[in-house]
């Protein structure tokens, strides 16, 4: 289908187009979304692993650290410096990767700002 006809059939309102956008987290959004992330590596053993070597924490110390939002930003800054399972993680979530990254900013304190064309 060329460009043109497919705008076509858009105006004509025979299609329509999903688009998914970042959306503004609340800390508590946030939180049980790096969560879920730290589900997510724990669920895989090479994963867990690269994820303890890098931060240097032992598995007996994750449960208490979850309880830390900076600690919590560094699970989804870990996921972040790794595409690949930053996306496989936002796939599994059912967000965008941009969401991961809002969440880790919002975290770590920092307001986050999408850049826009």
């Amino acid at each position: 289908m060329t460009g043109k006809a497919s705008l076509h059939l858009l105006q004509k309102g025979k299609h329509t187009i999903m688009v998914h956008k970042a959306r503004k987290l609340s800390h508590k959004a946030a939180e049980k979304l790096a969560i879920a992330a730290l589900s997510f590596i724990a669920s895989d053993t090479d994963r867990l692993g690269r994820f303890l070597a890098a931060t240097g924490i032992g598995p007996g110390d994750i449960r208490a650290a979850a309880r830390e939002p900076l600690f919590l930003a560094g699970v989804l800054d870990h996921l972040a410096h790794n595409e690949a399972e930053l996306v496989a993680f936002a796939q599994s979530a059912d967000v965008i990767p941009e969401n991961v990254l809002q969440a880790r900013e919002t975290l770590a304190g920092r307001s986050w700002e999408r850049d826009t064309p």
